[in-house]
């Protein structure tokens, strides 16, 4: 029955009205079996009407009606629509489902990898390739009306959100924005941000699932609610306004805290694991130690295939099973295979093999060999999978297709398939509510609880949907209960200006206009808004130094005065301490600088105390300095600091380094220790004398001389009171100090974008990026427009070494391994593992990057400008190796590395290959550069049809 005939006659005169007034969008929705949401008219009227719109709705809630509306109003009106997503997976999934309603001829589409029918008057595309394209001027921006940027909430993403901000400011002002976001709870605040930079701009929200989410907890294998009554997230009138937790939930909470505590004060046997009972129970603790035994098990988590037999037997499949690891993921799949788990029928293995048999019709079968193909294809069979950065992409796309077309029942995935592609399901379990994020364990927030969760109920397929969490011990149902009821999921803008940035806009515009630009990003509007909060405070401490310097009088002077004598001399003091101790780092800096492999030196103090041997002169961080990596005589591996030198560190001796070693290898470690020490035998190792740090220099013993003789004349000097009298000038000080520092931060934040754009430009100038135009304008020179084609995160190091020779004459090969050395980000805990260039050559390039580092690292230094330069060697193998031609097998049996991290990192060097050749012009580098793409684009690294631009997933054991 059409959903018109339960309307009042009023809302369908009212419906009429509204479809008249809109013929667009009527036309629109007559191509839709059913009716839009209230919301979704309501966004695409704003999009007719002319405004740009911010729509903000929950996963699954069909918002890209929206952004769809805009395209089929682009083409109405004979303009051009761009579809930006922030990844290349979604790209292609939008360019398919677009080419399906309008047509082949009308469709293009633009990624790193794909470039088909680029000027169509439809294009969809990545976020960078359009800003890319503005950076260029290219003139398939001409007579653009619509730009749609889906997951617009990636713009608080640290690494690529800039890209989203450079777009919505620098978009002409012609282009009407289509914002598509997750629901967040500071969407009015983005609107406003977005008003005042596109102009007229309606904010939509819609916090109503289209499918209810109802919230459960699995105890041992009872599946329980989670509320007394209706979940927030079940209900859709949104009746209640506080909702009560299972009390069945809350007794099993704390029946399981009084079984911890009474076994806590039962009394130990010497071994501490308390007293062996009798097998008749004959101890006085043996039959209640039984019973909490068995009371303990009922709330013990169930065996993973025990999970899914619970989920099945509910009707709860297909479900994806979030499991913060990627060991995790692959191991429940081993599990459920290994308990002979089976999900799926005849027919759909027959679909399931299909679709696998597409998916790697282009590899080899030495290459399905090195991927565990058999293994992977076995769970897929059985219906279940894993879906994590380390899964080959082309893989990873096959279980998305099965999962989409309801054939794979189980997906054990990481938090990564929360922000990746369309892929809902019945139901979403979630084993534990604390994740590894590299340093900690830490619990997951309402914004994580509520994009995991966001998946489960598939519209149109499902009813309902339903949530599910793993009972662990000591779990507390009331904070689950305000987990699942918060949504508080805050955008925060991570815009900040790049060397790439500064040269591009300045080809565009005067620097005053482009300060006046970077003033209007959305990390400004956040920052000054702020600022009325420091305002406040400021007034708050102003009051407070009245009222301190007036407890502070004294009746025989100005005890201010005498106080400001007696802070001056403290000053003067700490200050000539601190320039003693800089002029120590620095020359610390410059010894630890000069470290070369082999090198052997003594650390006076921390956990690296003793003898040494350098294996690796590491990298340089603004912050931290050098950081030289070092094996000592236990043979233990670290990175050494400037923190770890009181003293100035010097050398005494060297020893040979092999040229291939390996300081994960335990036999590489033990040769070079018995080396390290008869070497250390043959010198004298003797500590080496501890030079001094100097004293005050001659005039500022004078100046303080000068001070203290003031202070001894002043009248307050003599005052009995005079210690009572300075502990509350001391405290009046303190809260002058404070308000000029919340002066100081009113007036940086105000400007905080801006100024560090003149930082950067200052780095940029004195290096000859940029030269003095006219007035204060500023030019970018030869090697600016060099720099203008590289997106890098280490643009700035790139550009320099090109301009600097270190990628001239190097193999193919070679090139690659370098190139690989600003893309590859080791994993947490593969930083301190330091790798051996491939060869020779490799390294003599790798030294000279890193002294340009260094020096940009200098100049930055001196413009107060943060900088933290890395160049991490953990991909330069893998990536020479594989451009050299040796197989995937070999390369994956000599790593630790996934697969699809191999795939990841190889296409990555392949882009970077692709910027560098267009910086560095005709030559022989372009063509070098050129040969890399040709020799990597292969095997499984050309299969890749749409890999994501994620980060790689943090695993607590991995």
């Amino acid at each position: 029955m059409d959903a018109a005939e339960d309307l009042t006659p009023a809302e369908k005169y009212a419906r009429f009205r509204r479809r008249q007034a809109f013929p667009e969008l009527r036309d629109f929705s007559d191509g839709y079996t059913f009716d839009f949401d209230e919301y979704q008219v309501e966004a695409c009227q704003a999009v007719e009407g002319g405004a740009g719109v911010l729509v903000a709705a929950p996963t699954g809630a069909g918002k890209t009606i929206v952004g769809e509306f805009a395209v089929h109003l682009a083409l109405a009106q004979g303009r051009k629509a761009f579809y930006t997503t922030p990844i290349k997976a979604l790209s292609n999934q939008k360019y398919n489902d677009l080419v399906e309603r309008h047509g082949i001829d009308k469709v293009g589409l633009l990624t790193g990898d794909s470039s088909i029918n680029s000027d169509a008057p439809v294009v969809v595309m990545t976020t960078e390739v359009l800003r890319n394209m503005m950076y260029a001027g290219s003139s398939t921006l001409r007579g653009l009306g619509f730009v749609v940027m889906d997951e617009v909430h990636y713009l608080a993403d640290r690494f690529r959100g800039p890209v989203w901000e450079e777009i919505i400011i620098g978009l002409p002002d012609s282009v009407q924005l289509v914002c598509l976001s997750a629901t967040v709870s500071n969407a009015e605040e983005f609107g406003d941000w977005l008003a005042e930079v596109r102009g007229e701009m309606e904010v939509v929200v819609s916090e109503r699932r289209p499918v209810p989410l109802y919230q459960h907890v699995l105890v041992g294998n009872r599946l329980m609610d989670l509320f007394a009554d209706v979940a927030p997230t079940a209900d859709l009138e949104d009746r209640a306004t506080s909702y009560d937790v299972n009390p069945a939930l809350v007794t099993i909470a704390k029946d399981e805290a009084r079984t911890v505590r009474d076994d806590s004060r039962r009394p130990r046997g010497r071994s501490g694991k308390g007293k062996r009972t009798s097998r008749a129970g004959s101890d006085r603790y043996g039959g209640g130690a039984a019973r909490e035994h068995q009371e303990r098990s009922r709330y013990r988590p169930a065996h993973r295939a025990e999970v899914v037999r619970v989920l099945a037997h509910a009707d709860l499949l297909p479900a994806i099973v979030f499991i913060f690891s990627r060991q995790g993921c692959d191991a429940a799949v081993r599990q459920l295979q290994a308990a002979h788990v089976h999900l799926t029928s005849p027919e759909e293995e027959a679909a399931i093999l299909r679709i696998a048999q597409r998916h790697v019709a282009g590899f080899t079968d030495e290459d399905l060999r090195a991927l565990g193909y058999e293994l992977f294809l076995d769970g897929l069979l059985r219906g279940v999978a894993a879906h994590h950065a380390g899964v080959l992409p082309a893989l990873k796309e096959c279980v998305e297709e099965c999962f989409e077309a309801g054939l794979i029942k189980v997906v054990f995935a990481t938090e990564t398939l929360a922000l990746g592609i369309n892929m809902p399901a019945r139901s979403v379990l979630i084993e534990k509510l604390v994740k590894f994020n590299g340093e900690a364990h830490v619990d997951i927030t309402p914004g994580e609880y509520t994009q995991l969760t966001g998946r489960a109920g598939r519209r149109g397929i499902d009813v309902e949907g339903h949530a599910v969490v793993v009972w662990q011990p000591g779990m507390d149902p009331r904070a689950l209960a305000g987990l699942a009821s918060k949504r508080t999921y805050p955008l925060r803008s991570a815009f900040r200006p790049t060397y790439n940035m500064a040269v591009n806009m300045l080809n565009r515009m005067p620097r005053n206009q482009v300060r006046t630009v970077l003033e209007l990003s959305y990390a400004q509007f956040q920052t000054d808004r702020s600022v009325v909060g420091l305002a406040r405070k400021l007034a708050r401490t102003s009051g407070d130094y009245d009222d301190l310097a007036a407890q502070a009088a004294c009746e025989l002077g100005d005890f201010m005065e005498y106080a400001r004598l007696r802070d001056e001399i403290h000053r003067i003091e700490t200050a000539a301490a601190k320039q003693d101790r800089a002029v120590h780092r620095d020359e610390s800096e410059r010894l630890l600088t000069a470290l070369r492999p082999g090198d052997i030196l003594r650390v006076p103090s921390g956990r690296s105390q003793g003898w040494v041997v350098v294996i690796d002169n590491g990298h340089i961080s603004a912050q931290e300095g050098p950081r030289p990596t070092v094996m000592s005589m236990d043979r233990q591996v670290r990175r050494l600091s400037l923190t770890d030198f009181p003293t100035l560190p010097e050398t005494i001796g060297r020893v040979k380094v092999p040229k291939h070693f390996q300081s994960r290898d335990p036999s590489h470690r033990h040769s070079l220790a018995a080396a390290f020490k008869q070497r250390l035998d043959q010198l004298d190792s003797t500590p080496p004398h501890v030079r001094p740090m100097g004293s005050l220099p001659p005039a500022q013993r004078e100046q303080i001389a000068n001070l203290r003789d003031r202070l001894a004349a002043h009248p307050c000097h003599t005052c009995p009171d005079r210690e009572l009298h300075a502990r509350w000038a001391e405290k009046a000080l303190r809260a002058e100090r404070d308000a000029r520092s919340l002066e100081h931060q009113v007036s940086r934040r105000t400007r905080s974008i801006a100024e560090r754009f003149d930082k950067i430009c200052t780095v940029l100038g004195s290096l000859g990026y940029l030269q003095a135009g006219e007035g204060d304008d500023l030019e970018v020179t030869a090697e600016g427009r060099t720099l203008a084609q590289i997106y890098s995160e280490d643009d700035l190091v790139v550009a320099e070494s090109i301009r600097d020779g270190a990628f001239h004459g190097l193999s193919a090969p070679q090139l690659a391994g370098v190139l690989s050395v600003f893309t590859y980000e080791p994993r947490k805990g593969d930083e301190n593992r330091p790798q051996r260039m491939p060869d020779l050559r490799s390294q003599e390039a790798l030294d000279q990057i890193r002294q340009v580092a260094r020096r940009i690292a200098l100049v930055e230094r001196d413009a107060r400008l943060e900088s933290d330069i890395d160049l991490p060697t953990g991909f330069a193998r893998p990536a020479h190796d594989w451009c050299a031609g040796e197989p995937l097998a070999d390369i994956l049996d000599e790593t630790d590395m996934s697969a699809g991290d191999f795939v990841r990192w190889a296409r990555l060097v392949i882009d970077l290959a692709d910027q560098v050749a267009t910086a560095a012009g005709p030559g022989d580098l372009r063509e070098s550069c050129h040969e890399v793409r040709h020799r990597m684009q292969r095997g499984v690294v050309e299969a890749v049809v749409a890999l994501p631009d994620e980060d790689g997933d943090e695993d607590e054991d991995g």
